[in-house]
């Protein structure tokens, strides 16, 4: 389980964020998300996203609530809470582990407001 939560932290460090191959040693190349504005979106799309530069580095997300449940072997769920800038979401993350290690499969985001 703590593979998956440091997958998922680094995930959300915009340093990583930054560089698309980084991001990709994270995602399953199945991955799929369902984000808080109800856009589904897979790989390519996160990559043409987060290697803009979407998340800044002086304004980290703040994670609280983390909690993790192993679902079966080698499948991780997570889910917490997300602040961004104000932007509040409870997030929740399919973790897989992989022949090249862990990997976020799904994720989905639920605004709060």
């Amino acid at each position: 389980m703590q593979a998956a939560i440091d997958g998922e932290m680094r995930l959300l460090d915009p340093e990583v964020r930054a560089c698309p191959a980084r991001v990709l040693e994270l995602l399953d190349p199945e991955f799929t998300e369902i984000g808080a504005s109800g856009r589904r979106w897979d790989v390519e799309s996160i990559l043409t996203v987060t290697g803009g530069g979407s998340v800044s580095p002086q304004f980290p997300v703040k994670v609280s609530e983390m909690t993790g449940v192993v679902l079966a072997a080698g499948v991780v769920h997570l889910t917490y809470f997300a602040d961004n800038q104000g932007r509040r979401a409870w997030r929740s993350s399919l973790w897989r582990l992989t022949a090249t290690g862990w990997r976020m499969y799904f994720h989905q985001a639920t605004s709060t407001g």
